[in-house]
């Protein structure tokens, strides 16, 4: 059994393997521009964020209904269950599906139907995070909170993703008052392939209580000070990092100087259909780039449940798993 471990970076919509998005578009009526699950696989190649995002948009197309939200959230938990995962954090992205005409409850009702019987199933407590798109505008992200008071019961807290450059945080100022008074929780990418300086706006305009990446922080002495002062979690993806060119390969990945620096760190797997790996692989893919100790994986795991949004007493009983886990022997 890998790891008890907590995803916090984990877009619902990135685990939609090629297998699921076949199926559901022969559900559907959907032609995909792809002759068999191998191609897509082999599309599965970027140059960068963009054009990584473009694939991920398009076959989005899929997902037309509650029932395909609600599998597509039952096989990414069955797949967590595999890999460890104790709690998971799961961020969806709804201006995506109402653009194609999909309405937001219909997104909601089918996750957490999935979501609400996780803990039964597969012994994963959840969350549910509804992030916006940033290459959108910001009245978007305002009507598309709006739509979701409805929701608010079943929604834990917002984000904000997709394309980073050019879209910086304080674009968001308002939606992310609002979720404050609404009493939401609050995180938001930044520093993956904006500047550091978006790490700073995120957390001094929006309020943000996580930053998801934040791999440039390291750019910024003083903002690396506050980050570890205020024990500020960053939500680290190291396959996703060298998928989309944030660093040339793992061994170059600055997992262990963040950690040395006394960041708050944590291993998660973004968006893993698409990146190689869920996040126990992404746990062993750093284990073996960076040689870490298996007291550092335990200190990522404790981390995970450090940053979580759970409750103490739920946050007590996890990381008392992590401290009573027993590695197994190494094999010479």
């Amino acid at each position: 059994m890998p790891l008890p471990k907590a995803e916090l970076h984990l877009h619902i919509e990135g685990t939609l393997e090629p297998e699921l998005a076949f199926a559901l578009a022969d559900r559907n009526g959907v032609v995909l521009p792809y002759a068999d699950t191998e191609e897509l696989r082999e599309a599965y190649s970027f140059s960068d964020l963009q054009s990584f995002l473009d694939l991920y948009y398009a076959l989005m197309a899929v997902l037309r209904t509650e029932e395909d939200f609600a599998d597509l959230a039952d096989a990414y938990l069955a797949r967590a269950a595999e890999q460890g995962v104790r709690h998971a954090e799961i961020f969806f992205d709804p201006q995506a599906h109402t653009a194609r005409g999909v309405p937001i409850g219909v997104v909601v009702d089918g996750l957490t139907r999935a979501l609400g019987r996780s803990e039964e199933r597969y012994g994963i407590s959840t969350q549910l995070i509804m992030c916006f798109l940033r290459d959108e505008s910001a009245e978007s992200a305002l009507e598309t909170f709006e739509a979701a008071r409805p929701y608010f019961g079943r929604i834990a807290g917002i984000g904000l993703d997709s394309a980073e450059v050019g879209n910086p945080p304080a674009k968001f100022r308002e939606v992310y008052r609002r979720a404050a008074e609404a009493g939401l929780r609050r995180v938001a990418h930044a520093g993956e392939e904006g500047p550091a300086g978006y790490v700073t706006e995120a957390l001094d305009v929006l309020g943000v209580e996580r930053i998801d990446h934040g791999l440039r922080c390291l750019e910024d002495g003083e903002l690396v000070a506050r980050l570890v002062r205020e024990q500020v979690p960053l939500t680290l993806c190291p396959l996703s990092n060298v998928r989309l060119r944030c660093v040339d390969t793992l061994a170059d990945h600055p997992l262990r100087e963040m950690l040395d620096a006394g960041l708050l760190v944590t291993v998660n797997s973004d968006d893993p259909a698409y990146f190689g790996g869920y996040v126990d692989d992404n746990f062993r893919a750093v284990q073996q780039a960076l040689a870490l100790e298996p007291e550092t994986l335990r200190l990522l795991a404790a981390n995970s449940f450090r940053a979580s949004f759970v409750d103490d007493a739920r946050k007590a009983e996890l990381l008392a798993e992590v401290a009573a886990f027993t590695f197994p022997p190494v094999e010479f």
